[in-house]
């Protein structure tokens, strides 16, 4: 199933402030060094050769020492650049022939970032609608407004087919398991009971806009953004969504799935990923929280069209690891 997918403008005011920041330090460098030594640089072309002269500042210790400092700067300004995430993953997305939405927010350092690519554009969210199902349950819970460990009883109109085959009338279920089946199996039965749960498709709805979800129709069209998701994620983090408690609950139900292939895999063990995937047909989908980055946690959404199965995963996978290299490029 392909999804309709919006492309947004890109703003590259970016390119004029890096390029002005090039030049100021260039600049000061030239000011720095004193004048004096001529250079010889000599080319060759098969008919004859050709001697330069060129006048240069006279590298003295001092000065050589400082254009080594001006060398590491400027690499490190081009790697903190957010042109230079884009041009990652641009390659990468150009590559593969997949239609792809990716949103970073920063939740730590020093002056957190918060970028997109094509992050409005609009996807079929698959099972990621059970993402926001479960932090709405976890915030119910820590609220005291529901129990974990209340049952929900099984409808008919709640089956979709699944990994259990335990769901008969009458069956019910704890929270706590429903939300185990949903966040770490990705049990569809499992999903659309925790939304029934929680409200039906108008609460999660009006659930995430008010979040600031603003393209998402979750669980009945089932589309999103993955603007949309890291918002969520986000407000999640920032523990506006029932604090510490929430988090107590949800986290386990989100760590360790049955699919790590995605952004897990490209932050490669250095860090806890607490994540919600979804697949179907040829989206492959992922929203996480990379609790511990090189520059403090941060959320990551990537949603892709085109691909599916294990190729889809490998781009979630080498995306998210450029965005690993990113982070740990503004740490430093």
């Amino acid at each position: 199933m392909r999804s309709n997918v919006r492309g947004v403008r890109f703003n590259f005011s970016g390119v004029h402030r890096l390029s002005v920041a090039v030049a100021a330090t260039a600049i000061a460098f030239i000011a720095l060094a004193p004048v004096g030594n001529d250079v010889h640089a000599t080319t060759t072309t098969p008919n004859r050769t050709i001697s330069l002269n060129l006048l240069i500042p006279s590298m003295t210790a001092a000065s050589t020492n400082t254009a080594s400092q001006v060398v590491q700067a400027l690499n490190v300004m081009v790697a903190r650049n957010p042109l230079t995430l884009t041009a990652a993953v641009q390659a990468l997305v150009d590559a593969s022939g997949a239609s792809v939405g990716v949103s970073l927010i920063e939740l730590g350092g020093a002056a957190p970032l918060v970028w997109s690519f094509h992050g409005s554009a609009v996807f079929t969210a698959a099972s990621t609608y059970k993402l926001v199902a479960l932090m709405m349950e976890a915030q119910n819970i820590a609220s005291g407004k529901t129990n974990p460990n209340g049952y929900v009883c099984y409808e008919d109109a709640d089956y979709e087919d699944g990994w259990y085959d335990d769901y008969e009338t009458g069956a019910c279920f704890t929270r706590n398991e429903l939300a185990r089946r949903a966040g770490l199996m990705s049990d569809n039965t499992a999903g659309r009971m925790l939304a029934r749960d929680v409200g039906g498709a108008d609460a999660v709805n009006a659930w995430a806009a008010s979040l600031g979800a603003k393209e998402s129709v979750f669980f009945t069209y089932n589309t999103t953004s993955s603007d949309d998701l890291a918002v969520v994620w986000a407000a999640e983090a920032k523990g506006s969504l029932g604090g510490s408690a929430a988090q107590a609950w949800l986290y386990p139900m989100l760590t360790g799935t049955k699919t790590e292939a995605g952004i897990p895999a490209g932050v490669a063990s250095r860090s806890i990923v607490v994540h919600k995937t979804g697949t179907l047909d040829e989206v492959d989908n992922d929203a996480a929280l990379v609790v511990k980055g090189p520059n403090g946690a941060y959320a990551l959404t990537v949603m892709s069209d085109g691909l599916g199965g294990a190729e889809g995963w490998q781009l979630i996978s080498a995306i998210s690891s450029a965005v690993w290299s990113f982070e740990a490029a503004r740490a430093k």
